[in-house]
């Protein structure tokens, strides 16, 4: 339950609903959307990616010169796990067609259409399969399946979203390929929500202009990632899942095509090598590297892994200045800070509030604006209600949904959130919760095209570790789409590669040349990457550690 002092607080939003509800339900705007201008302005000054620090200068690699973001540009330029004397690679341990490294939506779509398409894969995964973002997605899927929709509003919705710097075909690809893998899902096991009519339920989400969100209550996500890790554990003769086996490095050959990684057992800490006639990247993003210290929306292993082996590589890297902060984390129970709060609940008719109960932002402002408008509204406006360990937040109105779509409604459309919050007392039906943006998506990642081909030969990338399609902001339910298609599409254009492949003398040369330019730009550092999983440690402690460990004392 909330604490008392926030009381006084909850008591007006209570007092301000009656009026809310009387406006949403007569059409009126509550609060018009923000002007080009306006959302430019509220960028500029509150968005965590436009600060003085949030950036800085990459000194080697094929983005050599650019600005990124610093917590990213640090993490390139970082030391390999391994050094390439420790490894015979002229006899691999394992040999398959294709290699997907990671065990998420993108990797399990991409196995899955590899094997229909004649190639077996073998998938690396650092945990579990399955164990990824997503899993996690809650609010749905976008696509153009109802007869006032079409690909075209949607492309057009998604270059709006991303600020005019989205791939133009890669959105066209996404969009298109939408409808299609609505079906395909379903043909799979996905049971998507429908109407009494048997059409699908479909809402808005953030900046769109047509309803197109599709769903499975607030599981989505899992239901999605459990219908794919079916089939693929359906097919053990064509495709090989590998949990605890994280790839930390790719292998090349003479010629500079990839042919397959450096695998680790997060168990026994042996390494193998897997040679591969083409390699799949889908590890997915870095939300648990806390950019600039928010808290995050992401699973334990998303730590970026795939960007450092691809940049190491020579794999050009798109939008690494560019991170998606979600609007609606959880800041309160603390013991979930950082908890997505699915857009959904905004699409359904939620509001955002601060401490006087008021509405100071259109609900469905796209992602970066809205998080940049929660911001001004605790730091400039000083309207936010503070939590007992220093946290900021806002409420999200979500008793306001049974007002208007009626009683129940929560219950039926949000069984995840709703028992999430009564784990704490905290019944969402009848009070708000407390919100605050939370680090959630990486917009950049590794170059491709429409094919998921990058500038190396034999490397593919499906998913979030892809740059390009987003642009420099993601709309709801695009990830959820993008790594469905992009999964799809590496299936096809990897199985069609290995067909005629036949990788040459395997190399880790390019890891010993990466060092070389670390000690030619006169970089210290003793980062190495990738982390895999990140530390929670304090500093003070880890230090405490590594002390009392050269001295002998730690056994």
């Amino acid at each position: 339950m909330y604490p008392e002092y926030m009381n006084p607080s909850l008591e007006k939003v209570t007092k301000t609903r009656q009026k809310r509800f009387e406006l949403a339900k007569s059409g009126k705007p509550v609060f018009p959307p923000m002007s080009a201008e306006e959302r430019q302005d509220v960028l500029n000054r509150f968005h965590p990616d436009y600060k003085a620090d949030a950036r800085r200068e990459i000194h080697i690699g094929p983005n050599k010169g650019e600005q990124l973001t610093t917590e990213i540009a640090d993490m390139l330029e970082s030391h390999s796990r391994i050094r390439p004397e420790m490894f015979n690679l002229s006899v691999p341990d394992l040999e398959t067609d294709i290699l997907i490294i990671g065990g998420g939506g993108a990797g399990c779509a991409a196995a899955i259409i590899a094997m229909n398409n004649g190639a077996k894969s073998i998938i690396s995964t650092k945990l579990r399969l399955g164990d990824a973002n997503s899993m996690m997605s809650q609010g749905g899927m976008q696509a153009a399946v109802s007869e006032t929709d079409s690909p075209t509003r949607h492309y057009l919705d998604a270059i709006g979203g991303g600020h005019f710097d989205n791939k133009p075909a890669l959105v066209r690809a996404m969009t298109e390929d939408g409808p299609e893998v609505v079906k395909w899902l379903e043909d799979l096991g996905v049971v998507w929500d429908k109407m009494e009519d048997g059409s699908p339920q479909i809402l808005h989400g953030g900046g769109t202009s047509r309803k197109r969100m599709l769903s499975a209550r607030d599981y989505t996500g899992a239901i999605i990632m459990r219908t794919l890790m079916d089939e693929v554990r359906n097919h053990p003769d064509k495709i090989t899942p590998l949990d605890f086996m994280a790839t930390i490095e790719l292998l090349l050959d003479e010629k500079g095509n990839c042919a397959g990684g450096i695998l680790y057992n997060m168990e026994t800490e042996e390494y193998f090598t897997v040679k591969a006639k083409a390699t799949i990247i889908a590890t997915g993003g870095f939300g648990r590297l806390h950019i600039r210290g928010f808290d995050t929306t992401n699973h334990y292993g998303a730590t970026g892994d795939g960007l450092i082996m691809a940049y190491r590589a020579g794999a050009k890297l798109m939008y690494m200045d560019s991170v998606q902060y979600h609007p609606t984390g959880s800041v309160f129970p603390e013991q979930i800070a950082g908890f997505l709060i699915t857009e959904k609940i905004r699409g359904a008719g939620g509001q955002p509030l601060n401490i006087n109960g008021d509405l100071f932002v259109f609900p469905r402002e796209p992602r970066d604006v809205e998080s940049s408008a929660i911001i001004r509204e605790c730091v400039e406006q000083n309207l936010g209600i503070p939590t007992p360990s220093g946290r900021v937040g806002v409420w999200l109105d979500s008793p306001l949904i049974e007002m208007l779509q009626g009683e129940g409604y929560i219950d039926k459309q949000f069984p995840a959130m709703f028992r999430q919050f009564m784990r704490y007392d905290i019944d969402i039906t009848k009070e708000p919760m407390l919100i605050y943006p939370s680090l959630h998506y990486q917009n950049g990642g590794i170059e491709i095209n429409e094919r998921t081909e990058t500038n190396i030969p034999g490397l593919y990338v499906a998913g979030e570790a892809s740059g390009g399609l987003h642009g420099r902001n993601r709309l709801m339910g695009n990830s959820v789409l993008d790594y469905n298609v992009f999964g799809r599409r590496s299936g096809v254009a990897a199985a069609e590669y290995a067909r005629s492949a036949h990788p040459g003398k395997l190399t880790l040369s390019h890891i010993a040349d990466f060092e070389k330019q670390l000690q030619a730009a006169d970089i210290k550092t003793d980062r190495i990457a990738p982390i895999l999983l990140p530390s929670y440690t304090p500093e003070a402690v880890r230090k405490r550690q590594l002390t009392a460990c050269y001295e002998g004392t730690l056994r």
